[in-house]
């Protein structure tokens, strides 16, 4: 009998444990991984991926031209650890007839709760509560000391009504949110039905919401969205969160937008870059919170997370359907 072609396959980072046990158990694959949570360095995956089948990749590993001809004619599959896309090159993939799978749909929960809950924070000064407690700034009770800005009757503008959006305006409503306004590539009459979420351009959205939440994909159409012209639309009372890509979001103008009282306060999950540097001015003021890219971080999506990309990869190394395949 012939035995089994062995196929190599390289991951650029340890998966939780569903994941890794999956891969584990695979007996027609030679699992190599990089063994550390710090990101792999470009040179050691251009070597490590040489004459791989299948590449499980995580959000940070650029996946671009290069790598792809280091790696060579062999691989066939990359599935990321993640539902966004923008580190794969696709046009270069697609053109190499390579399949990529996906994480969609198994985060959206937990990101949806991250983009509340950061959300509130902001808007209720809640850092600056804390470090008020611990520095001694608490002396008494003072009608408008650590005052924010409360959900009940505002407007909530949503930039990207997919599933994460939609998530988001479904946690909101309860809080009394009188009216949501959303905006993207074209009207989803059907997904906004349920909040009476209305479609309008982006810059009614920015003039008219109290709060803004980013949950759009990064394309060239989206880059830099969030820019001078979008934050002097919005209201000086207005608060603005992305959990999106940080790239969606010109830094500068949100810091100047910050500091000149423009905008009331920002809510970040993501930057440009990621990690984002200690000395950045962001991190300076008080009217900014900022989180370290955490949508996604709880135990559970994780691990679900980490089976759905070894399911995609070993599908797709076996010719069969992926679970979740993103169509190139």
């Amino acid at each position: 009998m012939k035995p089994a072609r062995i196929m190599k396959v390289f991951i650029t980072g340890p998966l939780p444990a569903e994941g890794r046990a999956l891969l584990a158990k695979a007996a027609d694959c030679e699992v190599e991984e990089w063994n550390s949570d710090d990101p792999i360095p470009r040179k050691e995956l251009e070597q490590s991926v040489v004459g791989a089948h299948g590449l499980l990749c995580r959000l940070s590993d650029t996946v671009d031209k290069k790598l792809l001809d280091a790696a060579g004619a062999n691989l066939k599959v990359i599935s990321t650890l993640s539902v966004g896309v923008d580190h794969l090159a696709l046009d270069e993939i697609k053109k190499r007839g390579i399949r990529v799978g996906y994480t969609p749909g198994v985060l959206t929960d937990a990101t949806a709760e991250l983009a509340v809950s950061l959300l509130l924070t902001t808007c209720r000064r809640l850092p600056e509560a804390i470090e008020e407690v611990k520095n001694g700034g608490w002396s008494s009770w003072s009608p408008l000391w650590m005052c924010g800005y409360g959900l009940s009757d505002s407007t909530v503008g949503i930039v990207g009504l997919g599933r994460i959006g939609q998530a988001i305006a479904r946690r909101l409503k309860p809080f009394g949110v009188q009216r949501f306004l959303y905006t993207g590539r074209q009207p989803r009459p059907q997904e906004a039905a349920e909040f009476q979420a209305e479609f309008v351009p982006i810059a009614q959205l920015a003039t008219e919401s109290d709060f803004i939440v980013v949950a759009c994909s990064l394309t060239p159409a989206t880059r830099g969205l969030c820019n001078k012209d979008f934050f002097q639309k919005m209201k000086n009372t207005a608060v603005f969160i992305n959990i999106s890509r940080g790239d969606v979001v010109n830094q500068d103008d949100l810091y100047q937008a910050l500091t000149s009282g423009q905008i009331a306060a920002a809510g970040l999950d993501v930057t440009t870059p990621e990690p984002l540097p200690p000395s950045h001015p962001l991190l300076t003021l008080k009217n900014c919170v900022i989180l370290p890219h955490i949508g996604s971080a709880t135990y559970k999506t994780r691990n679900t997370m980490s089976l759905l990309a070894a399911n995609n990869l070993l599908a797709g190394l076996r010719g069969e359907p992926m679970p979740s395949e993103l169509k190139l």
